[in-house]
């Protein structure tokens, strides 16, 4: 084998990667490529996720929306790059945090708005609002 056979060999196993049917999903809508997924809408390359919508290239997470890369995480929106996290919402590269808003690069937080840290109360109170005023309620 030369190299110009191993890169038409290894283009050719690239390209068998771009399959878009889903495989092993239950009631899934508009999906590609996707598998062991149920009941995810508008998504694509899911792998074992649950009423996920509109998300990215995500493993094992449950409803969220409009995310990219996040695995292990629920009812997360507009978030990207987080692991093992629960209700962020417009966050990037946060790992176990849970109720973050706006945050970037945070690890085991809760309750946090733009990385600096609430009360349960204050944030509940603020990001109400924030919700609403962002339209992503």
């Amino acid at each position: 084998m030369n190299a110009a056979e191993f890169e038409e060999r290894f283009r050719q196993l690239s390209s068998s990667l771009s399959h878009k049917d889903n495989q092993g999903c239950v009631e899934c809508e508009r999906c590609l490529a996707c598998t062991k997924c149920t009941f995810c809408r508008d998504s694509e390359n899911l792998l074992g996720c649950h009423y996920c919508t509109r998300c990215k290239s995500c493993t094992e997470c449950s409803h969220c929306q409009k995310s990219t890369r996040l695995i292990g995480c629920h009812h997360c929106i507009d978030s990207q790059d987080c692991m093992h996290s629960r209700y962020l919402v417009r966050c990037v590269g946060l790992s176990n945090c849970n109720y973050c808003f706006g945050c970037v690069g945070l690890r085991t937080r809760d309750f946090h708005i733009l990385n600096e840290p609430y009360s349960r109360s204050d944030y509940f109170a603020l990001t109400t609002e924030l919700m609403r005023q962002l339209r992503l309620g």
